[in-house]
Parts: structure tokens; C-alpha cells; sequence
């Protein structure tokens, strides 16, 4: 489990590709590297990953870890090069203050950059989501304005939402700017969302609760219910 929020800007100092995925070798790690063991979970633009080797102290510290072909598909790591930054961030310890909120780090889809908008020291994005597909229906039933996204591993707070266009906004103060890579990215990036979990649990309690199928959806439920009802009544 994770919070959203970056503790660390690594580098990716090299690339090893096979047939079943890749490693990663992220370097100028050291700060986050005083506790970790192989084994270790740590969120990689928002990717929960492996540490799978690591070294504190050599050459500012790197770590090494494996991403999958699925992984690759379901997120924009596979465009990483080499000197690109990532965000990073270790997995929730049980002794610290909560700050962001419930995040995975598992990467449900990825957007795309679509507007950037100077307001004042502060930035305003837009991005938006592919279009559904059956394999992968919307999230845009997780966003709702002022509610939670994790977009590359960052919590942040949705400003809007407009389900017509599959667009969503966030705005980046000057200091969160300065500590993740999002206020880089150029109009046509892709980055990595999270949804709120929270809202995944909700949707399927509530179409349980209604005697929905798995996939159904809320709106098929409500139909069906109200079909229930109207024979029920004979009308």
C-alpha cells in the first residue's frame, strides 16, 4: 500500500529487454534506498514493482527492478529512456502519518496530456482517458471533481471532470511541481492513473446489494430493477 506521495526523482540509467519484459535500473536513489531489502515494494511512476537488487552506496545508489509484459502494456514505463526521471515511492510504513490517500499502485489505465495552462506560479492540466472498450470499460464513474486520482504515482485532487470529452483536470502548486515529473510533461505525454479504489469497492456493494452480475454495470442494474418492479405492478 502506498499514499501518492513521492518521496524521491530517480533516473533511468539503462534498459535490459527480453521476450518477457524488462529490467529497469533507476539510479540517484540513495534516499530512499537506508531501509530497503531485495524483495521490497516500491511504486515506480505508479507502478507497484519488485526491487530485485540494489546498492546504497555506489555512484549516489541504484536499484534494479522487473517489469512484465503486462506491465508494459498497462502502463507508459515501456517509453521510459534512459535519463528520464520517475517518480518513486516506498511502500506505507505502519508508523508514519497518513498524507495522501489509498493507493495501489496498481495502474489501472494510461491518459494523455491534451492541455497545460500557466495560473499564476501554479499549473493547470487537462488529460484524457482512451476511449472503453469491452476488455476495459470507463473510469470516468471513479472521477468525480475534488474527489482522488493518481496520476504517476501522485495523489492528487481532480479540479474537473467532463465524461463528454473523457477529459479531467488537476492543477500543480509551484512546490509539488518541483518534487514530481508531471509538471514536465509536454502536451501528447502519457501518464499513469489510479483510480480510487474506494469507489471500486462502493460500485460493486451497491450492485451486489441490487442483485447485479459482475459487468452488468449500474445502469443495467437500475433498468432491471425497475423492469421488476413495473411487471410486478402490471404495467
Amino acid at each position: 500500500m502506498f499514499t501518492g506521495l513521492i518521496e524521491h526523482l530517480g533516473t533511468v540509467s539503462s534498459i535490459a529487454l527480453d521476450a518477457g519484459g524488462c529490467t529497469l535500473t533507476i539510479s540517484d536513489s540513495a534516499p530512499i534506498l537506508g531501509d530497503c531489502h531485495i524483495g521490497d515494494s516500491i511504486a515506480v511512476n505508479g507502478a507497484c514493482l519488485t526491487v530485485t537488487e540494489f546498492d546504497k552506496d555506489k555512484e549516489g545508489g541504484w536499484l534494479k527492478v522487473w517489469l512484465a509484459n503486462e506491465t508494459l502494456e498497462r502502463t507508459d514505463l515501456g517509453e521510459r529512456k534512459e535519463g528520464d526521471q520517475v517518480n518513486l515511492e516506498r511502500a506505507m510504513g505502519a508508523h508514519v502519518r497518513f498524507g495522501g490517500h489509498f493507493v495501489q499502485a496498481h495502474v489501472d489505465t494510461t491518459a494523455t496530456v491534451v492541455e497545460r495552462t500557466s495560473d499564476g506560479d501554479s499549473l493547470r492540466l487537462r488529460f484524457q482517458l482512451p476511449e472503453a472498450t469491452p476488455s476495459r470499460p470507463s473510469l470516468l464513474p471513479y472521477l468525480i471533481p475534488k474527489g482522488y486520482v493518481t496520476i504517476d504515482g501522485a495523489s492528487l485532487t481532480l479540479t474537473g471532470v467532463d465524461d463528454s470529452r473523457r477529459t479531467f483536470d488537476v492543477m500543480l502548486i509551484q512546490h509539488t511541481q518541483d518534487k514530481i515529473t508531471l509538471g514536465k510533461k509536454v502536451i501528447g505525454s502519457k501518464v499513469n492513473i489510479e483510480v480510487d479504489m474506494v469507489g471500486k469497492y462502493v460500485e460493486k456493494s451497491v450492485v451486489a446489494a441490487l442483485g447485479g452480475r459482475g459487468g452488468e454495470g449500474i445502469r443495467g442494474v437500475v433498468e432491471k430493477v425497475v423492469e421488476d418492479v413495473l411487471a410486478r405492478k402490471g404495467l
